[in-house]
């Protein structure tokens, strides 16, 4: 698996989601003083997670 690393905040396209309060805390601690948007995290997590998987 590839390590993760927090990204710059790339162009997106709007897509609505449900995230668990605790995750959404989380998150905006680990990208707090950083050059990250939640959804670039989002993201870039969902990035490594396709990578590791076998399709």
């Amino acid at each position: 698996m590839r390590p993760f690393k927090i990204p710059s905040a790339p162009p997106t396209t709007t897509k609505s989601i449900r995230f668990p309060n605790d995750v959404i805390e989380d998150v905006e601690e680990v990208i707090k003083g950083k050059n990250c948007t939640f959804t670039a995290f989002v993201v870039e997590a969902v990035r490594v997670a396709l990578d590791d998987i076998d399709l």
